[in-house]
Formats: C-alpha cells, structure tokens, sequence
C-alpha cells in the first residue's frame, strides 16, 4: 500500500510551483472495513482545486478539495462483502491503492486501561481464546498519540489494520476481540474494530466541547473547553516568562557562588490528567466522520468517586460524539439520538464490603452508569462479579470474554434483530407491604434464580440457593442485611430488625463479593439503591 505517492521521485514542479502530494487519513489502510448500509466517507488532503477520483466495489466517486486542502467523497450505501478489494485514490499524478478491503460492521472501542487491556495480558485466562483466533474477516486498529488542546485534522501516528490471526490477536483489545467475535459469530460478515483508549484517564479529556455544551450542569467544563487552545497558549507563554526568570536566577546564584535555594522548577500550565477536550483533540476527532454502526466504552474507575456528576458527564460524552458525527436527532422522543453506545459497568475490585449500608468506592458512579441508561438507544454490560477470585485488587480483571460477549448482546439485539435476552436485572420499583420489600425488575426473562459464576465458565443456577448482599433499612435510617427470596418476577426483602422497610439496596459497594442475583439467562442484576444516596 502507498498512502501518499509522487508524480517523480520527491517532488512534482508544475510551471515552477511545488504541487502537494495527495494523502487519505492514516485511519485508511489495507484489511479495513467498511461500514455496511450507509454512505462511506473517504476522505484527505491535496492542492486546493485538485481533482481527486475514489474507485471501490463498481463505484467511482470524484472530489476537489477546499480550501483549505480537504477533499472527501462519500461512496454510495454497500452490502456486506468478505471479498478483499482494492480501493484506490487518484489525484493529479499519483495513486494509493488500499488492498483485502471487506465491508461489514464497525465499532469503535474506547475508554480507559480496562479497553486498552489486551489480549496478549489476557493470556492466564484466555489462552485457548488466542490460540483459536484465526478469524480473517475480523480487522482491528489501534489509534496512538497523545494529548492535544487543538483538534487534530489526522492521526498523530501510523497506524495498521491488522487481520485476526493468533499471532497478531494478541494486540488487539480483549473486550473489542470478543465483542466484534460474538458479532462475526451471530451475524456473519466482516467486523471492523476501531481502539482509541488511553489507562488511567477520565471520562472529560473524551468529550468534546459540542458535548459539554449540551449538558447545561456542566458549564464549567464547557467554558475551560472554549477557546483552550488560545487559553493553553496564554499560560505557555506566561509560564516561559517564569522559566526564563528561574534559568537567569539559578545561573547567577552558580557563577557567584551564591545560595540555590530557589524555588521549585515552574510548573507546566497543562494538567492534561483532567482537562476537557484533550484526547478526544488528538484521538476521537480525527476518526470523523468514518463511517461505523456505534461505540462500547470502558471507564469509570478515574471517575470513580463520583454520582450524578457523572451521569452529566456520560451524557455530555454520548450526545457530543453522536453530534460531531452528524447523527440525526431521534424521531421519538428522549434527549437521545441514533448512534448506538454500549458501555460496561464497572467491575468489583478490592476487599468485600462487610457493611450492609454499603455505599462505597464505585457504588455510587456504578448507579450513574445504570441512570444513564435514560439516553436513548445506549446500553449497558454488568460485570459486578468478574473480578478474578484469587486477585480482587487487580483493577484488570482478566475475564474479559464475559465483559465483550454481554456487550455484543446488546448490539445483536438492538442493531442486529436477533430475539435474545440482553441484559440482566434492572432495578425498577419497590413496593411495600407490611414488613417487606417487593422489588420489581425489568429485564427478567424468563424468570430469575440464584447463580453460580466460577471464571470464564457459564453461569450456573444454584438449586435452592440465598441470595446474598441485599440491605434494608427503616424509618430510623439504620441498614441491616436482610433476607431476600425470589417470588416469580420479583424479589421480597425484609428483616426482622425492620419493621417498617423503607429502602434496598442489591451489591451497593466497592465489591460485593458473592452478589448473585441473576436472570434465566445467565446475565447478573446491576447494583441498586432505591433511596438517592448514590447522587
């Protein structure tokens, strides 16, 4: 493949002007995918006025950049194909040939460490998986760089599709293999998995600034959003004035003979650790507008402390990327709009929580994330027991098979048409009667039951077993763990320490070891609080 080609060697002189080359968006390789039942952006840069052609699948597409160098052509909506074609751009001179091009499904994969995570550090648990991943129409790319106050108009690196075979799948991200292997499994056509994840980040540097603008409790952030690059450049030049004061100070204090006890180094202006807009800038940004069916994110525990602040923030992540997307706004109703967004829950990490009152570490944002679930066409895996057992306080559980494959049941069922039970209990009433609780759910299939889950093996229902980590409380505000039963459709609650329930709680803490509500079908139920503690 030639991503950017010459006329003659170096440099094409026409009339005495240097022409530019042509160039497509390093997100365009050979092994890609194509999106399947839209129009396909293609796009890149050359000479203003320049003509450029796109040839793929029949098709011939033709562009002249703008002024400012860009050209993009949309090729017309296709059918899924596994045949590896060639798709080939043509300018003034030159031609790039991108070669073994499928079209089918894309998503892309983003989020924090627990995404980045691949499968290579999967392999304790997951070695058979990567052994037996000879799936040539599965293709994944994995976005590189770093932070950024600007927009960046490309990728800050090269970057490679790669077909999955079992010696490149090791760097893929584990929670995208398995998410796109369930898709390729059910649906049958080529999946294109697109990774830009960075470990240890918070969900603000992924928001764009169109998406904090949207959310009017996040105006604070929308305002450090606005003209930051501007603002960024402001403090440099503030914070080069005070380099240069300690450079001339501490030379002086050296060649005198005098005292060092200057202050500390300036510091830099840039606390990239929570800045908005900064890796969306450099690494969501320049993968607009490709073409692609939705997202799965993984993150949270950089957010961890929070509550409602980050069901704000999720929303602010969701809608701004659909908008940056150009994705219509929904025909019915809610805040919501079409393209689809699929995130996981966090896992339990750490020691369990021994208080039935709970409400530490991750309960609180693991209630934001279910809340969130009001932003239409969204979607979320639970994976409140998939800690490894031996290991709890590893904050990357290895089981990363259950984390992709309950994320892909919500696409299949959402985007795909498949009739197929999706998600585990959802918390939505209480009702009281006399001493006891009676929680309804939503999401309850078939029926509940106690379940078993030992690493990456199914579910088990446990035969007339307790379930376990529910709380009550009373009109004195005190919590106690209570006794919970499965009747029907529903669950009943109760202690003999309360007479008068007036909340539950269901796995409310850090880690609820042992949590084991579970529907017919083998998917657990979220953490709750019927109270709003959690905000």
């Amino acid at each position: 493949m030639k991503r950017y080609a010459w006329l003659t060697a170096g440099i094409i002189l026409c009339c005495g002007v240097a022409q530019a080359e042509v160039t497509v968006s390093r997100v365009f390789g050979d092994h890609m995918v194509l999106q399947r039942g839209i129009k396909v952006p293609i796009w890149g840069w050359a000479d203003p006025g320049e003509k450029v052609t796109v040839e793929f699948a029949g098709q011939e597409k033709t562009a002249r950049p703008n002024e400012a160098g860009k050209w993009m052509v949309r090729l017309s909506s296709m059918k899924a194909s596994a045949e590896g074609r060639r798709l080939v751009v043509k300018g003034r001179g030159a031609e790039i040939t991108f070669t073994n091009v499928a079209v089918g499904e894309v998503w892309l994969c983003s989020g924090q460490s627990n995404m980045a995570f691949t499968m290579g550090a999967c392999k304790s648990v997951l070695q058979e998986a990567l052994d037996t991943a000879e799936f040539p129409l599965i293709r994944h790319i994995t976005v590189g760089g770093g932070w950024s106050v600007a927009k960046a108009k490309d990728l800050a690196h090269n970057a490679s599709w790669q077909v999955c075979t079992p010696k490149t799948v090791s760097r893929f991200s584990a929670v995208g293999f398995f998410f796109g292997r369930k898709l390729h499994q059910e649906i049958g056509v080529p999946i294109g998995l697109i990774t830009s994840a960075v470990g240890g980040t918070r969900i603000e540097p992924w928001t764009p600034g169109e998406g904090f603008a949207l959310v009017p409790e996040l105006r604070g952030l929308r305002d450090q959003a606005v003209d930051a690059e501007e603002k960024y450049r402001r403090q440099m030049g503030e914070a080069i004035v005070e380099v240069r004061k300690w450079i001339a100070d501490t030379e002086k204090a050296l060649e005198t003979g005098g005292e060092l006890y200057m202050p500390t180094f300036p510091s830099h202006p840039l606390n990239k650790g929570s800045k908005p807009t900064m890796l969306f800038n450099p690494k969501i940004n320049p993968l607009v507008p490709y073409a692609m069916r939705g997202a799965i994110w993984y993150q949270g525990e950089s957010n961890g402390g929070e509550g409602i602040s980050y069901l704000y923030k999720k929303r602010a992540l969701v809608e701004g990327w659909r908008t940056v997307w150009g994705q219509k706004a929904a025909s019915k109703g809610g805040p919501g709009r079409d393209f689809p967004f699929y995130w996981v829950q966090l896992a339990n990490y750490r020691s369990p929580g021994e208080k039935p009152e709970g409400g530490d570490g991750w309960a609180r944002i693991r209630m934001a994330q279910t809340k969130a679930l009001d932003i239409r066409n969204t979607g979320m895996a639970v994976a409140i027991e998939l800690a490894d057992a031996a290991n709890p306080n590893d904050i990357h559980p290895k089981n990363k098979k259950d984390v992709g494959e309950r994320l892909a049941l919500w696409a299949l069922a959402k985007d795909y048409g498949k009739k197929i039970a999706y998600s585990g209990p959802l918390y939505r009433s209480m009702k009281i009667k006399g001493s006891e609780a009676i929680i309804s759910f939503e999401h309850v299939g078939e029926g509940l039951m106690v379940g078993e889950k030992t690493g990456i093996e199914p579910v088990k229902e446990v035969k007339k077993g307790s379930l376990k980590h529910f709380a009550i409380s009373g009109e004195d505000g005190k919590w106690h763990w209570a006794d919970a039963k499965i009747d029907g459709k529903t669950v009943v609650v109760s202690s003999k320490d309360v007479e008068k329930p007036v909340a539950v709680r269901y796995a409310y803490t850090m880690n609820p070891d042992g949590c084991n509500l579970y529907n017919k079908a083998g998917l657990p139920a979220s953490p709750f609080t019927t109270d709003d503690h959690w905000k």
